[in-house]
């Protein structure tokens, strides 16, 4: 596997009437995830539901209309997984991942939380009962002769370089010092062990942002957010020779509010 690309697509059905098909007939990639589906699988088209040329899995939120995540891979893999182990988001649509030669990779969508609120509440126990499982996960995967990338929205800005309105985002959650540090101790070699991919290639670049908000000229200003990213187990993030993100070239030719972002790796 060379080429992986994630992308929320907010709403497959909603993409699909925009550009998403006519985008994923035309990758390379050899894998795709997929974040807030939106949608069981018996609700979308055959033609989005089963591309011609992938294997797709699809993990939906018991919730209706919110959520879900989704695979797409081109060589069917060894073994599929929804959920993380934890009872409360099993049935969240938030993760799912896949067994390949060598490889196990993720479709994550983090919840995004809201200052204040039981959303955040909820966040902070995602974030507390699945930095054990990247560990794990990371573990095992070693002792199987794997790599992990796990990609997605994160929904958490790393740095001050991961947003263009880092300033009034302070207080704001996305941005956040407990949430910022729980992804230090992701990235963390003693802790989580995982590699920012994109970070690694393009360590003194704001951004590159990969959500705008709808709102305004956010995106002609490219005023946005770095917070869709593919993380890496060591041995696979030193084979990284490229991540990019797939930037529409106008506001009216985009079919999400984010923008796929796609991670390039060598033999």
């Amino acid at each position: 596997m060379h080429k992986v690309t994630t992308v929320n697509v907010n709403g497959l059905r909603a993409a699909a009437k925009k550009g998403y098909g006519e985008w994923l007939a035309a990758t390379d990639a050899d894998a795709v995830c997929l974040q807030e589906v939106r949608a069981e699988a018996d609700q979308l088209s055959a033609a989005v539901r089963e591309p011609e040329g992938w294997h797709a899995f699809y993990a939906p939120a018991a919730a209706k209309g919110r959520a879900g995540v989704a695979l797409l891979t081109r060589r069917a893999p060894d073994r599929v997984r929804v959920g993380f182990g934890t009872p409360e988001f099993e049935d969240a649509g938030r993760y799912i991942e896949a067994d390949l030669p060598g490889l196990t990779v993720a479709s994550l969508y983090l919840p995004s939380g809201e200052v204040g609120t039981e959303r955040q509440e909820a966040k902070e126990r995602f974030l507390d009962a699945f930095l054990p499982y990247l560990v794990e996960l990371r573990t095992r995967a070693a002792a199987d002769g794997r790599e992990v990338l796990v990609c997605g929205d994160w929904n958490i800005a790393h740095t001050e370089a991961d947003l263009k309105n880092w300033r009034a985002n302070r207080k704001n959650a996305g941005f956040l010092p407990e949430e910022r540090a729980w992804l230090s101790r992701v990235l963390d070699p003693e802790e989580g062990g995982y590699t920012d991919v994109v970070r690694a290639l393009h360590p003194d670049q704001a951004g590159p942002y990969s959500w705008w908000s709808y709102r305004g000229r956010a995106f002609d200003n490219d005023a946005g957010w770095r917070i869709d990213y593919a993380m890496a187990t060591p041995g696979l993030a030193d084979r990284a020779v490229k991540a990019y993100v797939e930037r529409a070239a106008t506001h009216a030719e985009r079919w999400s509010d984010h923008a796929p972002v796609t991670t390039v790796f060598g033999d």
